[in-house]
């Protein structure tokens, strides 16, 4: 017998009835994003590894420890399992110069790869949805892009300020981080002898995200650290503020966290998360943020930039966790073929049937013949399907079908095959059972 071939760690197989899950919040993204405006965009899952060197910054964790880079055996181009989205939505954005006729609203749906530990909630195949308005500076889009959220929790049957909750900052202009990096790195230069071995490291190349740090014997050490947020100019701070105004009118409440500095270079101005405590120490289940010199860092014409991305994972998790349940995906009715029933007068009831929008799951026959009655009527009530419709010869030499309900003990009735298209709507009129 030839090894059984199993999937790699990290990366896993997604099947029924755990898939309905996945479809039923792609269905809930899609309704969304069409109220807001957004357009679907797909982009390779492969890109060129130098738009994420490029984009997200060399020293990040992601450029540093976690992509699937390899080089192409055919022509030694240096390619990378993408990580995230934003980056290739850009370099989309400016290989086809698709701002030429005015800002975009944008999302995506799809894998994304990084070589971390697996553990719950946390893949090395990983699914996300990200959200990228581009070509628009002002705070209102900003605020939009988080009121989209929110709205995204209350279709899904969170509750913000209980299951999730907001954290936003302002990373402001880079010239105002430039100062703040220089005061931070005296700061922690003068301490340096609290710092841990990954802070050490970070001291120079990327001492924001020391900010970021999980070691609980650090914590004191970075809440008295100097504030980007003390550093931002009139006009950050103006930005900001407008931010904050517009979440308050909508009635969201959120928290202004100085320490959120997220995990790509790429971000300026607005910096938001939405944290649960109900996943334990991997809280975030969306982030995101402005990103206005992106475009231009990855070679199109300066424009600006903002999105969020969420993993799908994390947010199934978080769903399951709090009891949140998507609908059945029963059918609306099972069809049970008895042995001398003429299958061909079956098949085409059962193409009537669905024309008019009511799901039937047929009972195939085996190489035998139709099974039992018992067998099938044991099928059918293992399929939540509501009805039974079944197909005897004699009801069928009758040109009828009898309909059994299977859920509210209904009495069985007989109905005309010839009328299929007519009485289909009692089918579907008929409450799913819970």
């Amino acid at each position: 017998m030839a090894e059984k071939l199993t999937a790699i760690k990290g990366m896993n197989d997604i099947l029924p009835p755990e898939s309905a899950r996945w479809e039923w919040l792609e269905d809930k993204v899609r309704q969304l994003m069409r109220r807001y405006g957004y357009q679907n965009m797909r982009t390779p899952i492969v890109e060129p590894t130098a738009l994420f060197v490029r984009g997200l910054g060399e020293v990040t964790d992601i450029v540093e420890k976690e992509m699937y880079s390899f080089e192409d055996s055919l022509n030694g181009d240096k390619l990378t399992l993408r990580p995230e989205g934003t980056a290739g939505s850009v370099r989309a954005i400016n290989e086809h110069n698709f701002l030429y006729e005015g800002g975009k609203r944008l999302y995506y749906i799809g894998p994304m790869f990084r070589h971390e530990r697996p553990q719950k909630g946390r893949y090395r195949q990983f699914h996300q949805v990200g959200a990228e308005v581009l070509g628009f500076a002002g705070p209102d889009v900003d605020a939009e892009l988080i009121l989209m959220t929110a709205a995204l929790w209350r279709d899904l049957g969170l509750s913000i300020g209980q299951d999730v909750s907001l954290q936003i900052n302002s990373l402001g202009q880079p010239e105002e981080r430039k100062a703040h990096r220089a005061a931070l790195i005296t700061y922690l230069e003068e301490n340096i002898d609290q710092l841990d071995e990954e802070a050490r490291r970070r001291l120079h190349s990327n001492p924001l995200r020391i900010l970021d740090t999980k070691n609980p014997a650090m914590q004191a050490l970075v809440e008295a650290a100097p504030k980007l947020i003390d550093f931002l100019g009139e006009a950050s701070l103006a930005h900001f503020g407008a931010v904050k105004f517009a979440l308050e009118a909508a009635g969201i409440p959120y928290q202004v966290n100085t320490r959120l500095v997220r995990g790509m270079d790429y971000y300026n101005l607005t910096v938001f998360e939405w944290v649960t405590d109900k996943l334990g120490a991997q809280g975030t289940v969306c982030g995101g943020g402005r990103y206005d010199g992106l475009i231009e860092q990855l070679g199109g014409k300066p424009a600006p930039a903002v999105g969020w991305g969420l993993g799908m994972e994390r947010l199934l998790l978080l769903l399951q966790e709090i009891g949140v349940e998507a609908p059945s995906t029963a059918p609306d009715a099972y069809a049970m073929v008895f042995a001398g029933t003429p299958m061909p007068v079956v098949l085409a009831t059962l193409e009537v049937l669905r024309a008019q929008g009511v799901c039937v799951q047929l009972h195939p026959a085996g190489k035998d013949g139709p099974a039992s009655p018992k067998s099938q009527f044991k099928k059918a009530d293992a399929s939540g399907a509501r009805f039974a419709l079944v197909f005897g010869p004699d009801e069928v030499a009758q040109g009828l079908v009898a309909v059994k309900p299977l859920r509210d003990g209904g009495e069985q009735t007989s109905l005309q095959l010839a009328e299929a298209a007519g009485w289909a709507h009692r089918l579907l009129a008929q409450p799913q059972a819970s």
